[in-house]
């Protein structure tokens, strides 16, 4: 029986933070939807919430839907692995062929390394590819394990209410985690994710799923929610837990 997937829910304020942990979220992920999927937060919200989460609980940080810059993005992974995080990701939106993805996430892992090694960068790629001439999915896990990440996550660029496994089809999203965890990859899913989707991911043996709009009251505009979330935690087999809120430093 495969293990549930870890809960990534997506805060885009510092007062969002309590209400993800104490519904249970394992990993606190920062983020700026006004500045695309993967949007890049300020470092001084990286920082606020780095101070609302400690361990057992992750925080994750988005460095943006990228375009082929590895200087910029190295920079960029530099100062979130300064500002504390634990998983740093990166959207492959402009390094659409294999060798400038790889490039790419080499010079961010390489930063990281040198800023704090205990960093773990996830590669992200596109369900929707083809609708922003991204990297195609099926290149991703080659790429982000020539690169040596440490994981890769499929998400959607177009924030319309298509899900990631709509966009790509449940074969081939299939093939994509088999292919990654072959190669040794954390495996994460996120992109417009229902109650249904969640327990396909559970299905698939998933190491981690991320959600924002399905763990806010609103919509992905709105706010978190700490019921959403344990509901959220329950649709994945998970139960509910002691709440992590009480861990914050």
């Amino acid at each position: 029986m495969p293990l549930a997937p870890r809960l990534l829910v997506s805060v885009v304020t510092a007062d969002e933070v309590e209400a993800a942990l104490e519904g249970g979220a394992d990993v606190v992920d920062v983020k700026n939807p006004a500045e695309g999927s993967l949007g890049a937060p300020s470092p001084s919200l990286l920082r606020r919430v780095r101070a609302r989460v400690a361990p057992p609980a992750i925080l994750s940080v988005a460095l943006g839907d990228a375009p082929h810059l590895p200087g910029t993005l190295s920079l960029a992974a530099a100062g979130a692995a300064a500002c504390g995080a634990d998983y740093v990701k990166v959207g492959l939106l402009g390094s659409a062929r294999p060798d400038q993805a790889v490039e790419l996430l080499a010079a961010v892992r390489r930063a990281l390394e040198e800023e704090n090694p205990a960093a773990r960068l996830v590669a992200v790629a596109y369900a929707d590819a083809p609708r922003v001439r991204a990297l195609p999915p099926a290149d991703l896990p080659a790429a982000a394990r020539e690169a040596g990440a440490h994981g890769v996550m499929l998400d959607t660029a177009v924030k319309d209410g298509t899900s990631s496994i709509s966009a790509l089809g449940a074969a081939a999203l299939a093939d994509l985690l088999a292919e990654a965890r072959r190669l040794g990859l954390l495996t994460a899913l996120a992109g417009a994710l229902g109650g249904e989707d969640l327990s396909r991911a559970a299905e698939w043996a998933v190491d981690l799923v991320g959600v924002r709009g399905a763990a806010c009251d609103g919509g992905r505009g709105g706010r978190v929610s700490a019921a959403r979330v344990r509901a959220l935690r329950a649709t994945l087999g998970l139960g509910e837990r002691a709440s992590l809120a009480s861990a914050r430093t």
